[in-house]
């Protein structure tokens, strides 16, 4: 697994694993990012992402996309 931040933009990747603690995973969750979901990320600038999640796009900073794995 690796962690979001190093996906190639325009390519969809699935969500394997969620890390942090339990108030960042719900929020990561509310966003969409849970376990299975596809994700494709649109930019990337010093770690910090756009990606589309649920037909949504949104800005995540590095801290962040480095909870996510993929």
């Amino acid at each position: 697994m690796m962690p979001l931040m190093l996906a190639k933009p325009g390519e969809p990747v699935t969500v394997r694993k969620i890390g942090g603690q339990d108030h960042v995973r719900r929020h990561l969750a509310e966003l969409g990012f849970v376990v299975g979901a596809d994700v494709t990320v649109v930019s990337e600038a010093g770690g910090n992402l756009i990606v589309q999640v649920r037909d949504s796009r949104l800005a995540l900073d590095k801290s962040m996309a480095s909870r996510i794995m993929i």
